[in-house]
């Protein structure tokens, strides 16, 4: 299996959600397939909503995370950059259309749908036993200098 883009490119970040350097975060995982950004995550016991369902919550960050690591993905290609554009989270939607089950492995998806200048709007799904059970619709903004997440994938 390649290396996550987290690995790759943002070894030292502490991001809850998807930083590598970050112990006690969620740490995902996401790689490259084809034109989608994909991630195998499986949630642990203090993930837990109630009985056998995953938190709304951990929900959330691991699609907003995923989500924008597509947008970076997508945004070093467009303009052919050998290291990550430093992005935040601009808005996202998330719909649950079923609870998300414990105790086996997840997967989530995500497309860049438009790119647009520094913008990028990625769509996500997570998916259980191969069951849509959340979306996710967002926008992602690469920041400049100044902005205290310019320097979010170096750690500096």
């Amino acid at each position: 299996m390649p290396q996550s883009l987290q690995d790759t490119y943002a070894p030292l970040s502490v991001c809850f959600g998807c930083g590598p350097a970050n112990e006690k975060g969620l740490r995902i995982k996401s790689r490259v397939e084809g034109d989608e950004v994909v991630c195998d995550w499986k949630p642990e016991p203090q993930h837990l909503a109630f009985e056998n369902v995953l938190n709304g919550g951990i929900i959330g960050a691991i699609l907003d995370c995923h989500s924008n690591w597509a947008a970076v993905h997508a945004m070093m290609r467009r303009d052919h950059l050998p290291v990550p554009p430093p992005t935040v989270t601009a808005e996202f939607a998330v719909k649950f259309a079923h609870p998300t089950p414990m105790g086996r492995v997840l997967h989530l998806r995500a497309r860049t749908v438009e790119l647009s200048g520094n913008r990028a709007a990625v769509k996500s799904t997570l998916e259980a036993d191969g069951e849509v059970t959340a979306t996710l619709a967002g926008t992602f903004v690469a920041v400049r200098e100044g902005h205290p997440a310019f320097s979010r994938w170096t750690g500096a």
